[in-house]
């Protein structure tokens, strides 16, 4: 086919080989357009998770998957002997520890985790900050969240005496010899303590899924503009004798 002296020359392999990889990359950007949507669901759940009404927490074992994300309310009392800082947390640019407390439920022997909230680093490592731990029964109110969230280890001394890089649930039972319910608690009722408790919103990830799909959308669309490219030759005129 020749257009304007443009000619399109359609070749047999060249035109396999771009159709197969334009198929493999719409189908890559079309299942990132699902995985993000699956995300955007998920996060839409969530969300009436949260907005629904407070539950208590019960003494028997429970699954995570129950009551991630719902609002619960918690009534015991701490065990301050074994709080934990969490080590490296930043809040406005500053260095400091999120405070870990487990508190026992009622009589039982059934306990769970609190995150209490930020406070800043002291002047050295060594010279951990004085957080003040009621001593009589408490009432949390707070989102239960998956205790398993994991972030870089600087090192392979992730634990240093009452410093946590990370929070391992069964390491921490190892730890502790607590029975522990599968979560960890952000608290959000102000309990006067000095404690920073403003806790980010879980984000989705859709929009990764929808950099990805835009970014394999990109690539079948440069390899369509490629095959088109080599495809097409300009026609040269035929010598003519006089």
């Amino acid at each position: 086919m020749t257009i304007l002296g443009w000619q399109f020359r359609v070749k047999f392999w060249p035109t396999v080989a771009a159709t197969l990889a334009i198929i493999i990359l719409l189908m890559l950007g079309n299942w990132q357009l699902s995985r993000a949507q699956e995300k955007e669901t998920r996060q839409e759940q969530l969300d009436r998770l949260s907005q629904q009404p407070v539950i208590s927490l019960p003494t028997t074992q429970i699954r995570l998957e129950d009551y991630q994300f719902r609002q619960i309310e918690v009534h015991g009392t701490y065990v301050p002997s074994h709080t934990i800082y969490l080590d490296n947390k930043i809040y406005r640019g500053v260095v400091g520890y999120q405070i870990i407390t487990p508190v026992r439920l009622g009589t039982s022997s059934m306990h769970v985790l609190i995150n209490r909230g930020w406070v800043a680093a002291g002047r050295t490592r060594d010279q951990l900050p004085n957080v003040p731990t009621p001593s009589d029964e408490v009432r949390v109110l707070g989102i239960a969240n998956s205790p398993t969230q994991r972030t870089l280890e600087l090192s392979t001394e992730t634990v240093s005496g009452r410093v946590w890089e990370n929070l391992h649930l069964d390491r921490y039972r190892q730890a502790t010899g607590l029975t522990l319910q599968p979560l960890v608690i952000l608290q959000q009722n102000d309990v006067k303590d000095g404690l920073v408790r403003q806790w980010s919103r879980p984000d989705s990830g859709a929009t990764r899924n929808l950099g990805y799909a835009f970014q394999w959308f990109s690539m079948a669309l440069a390899v369509l503009i490629l095959y088109l490219v080599l495809s097409v030759k300009r026609d040269r005129p035929k010598n003519t004798q006089r």
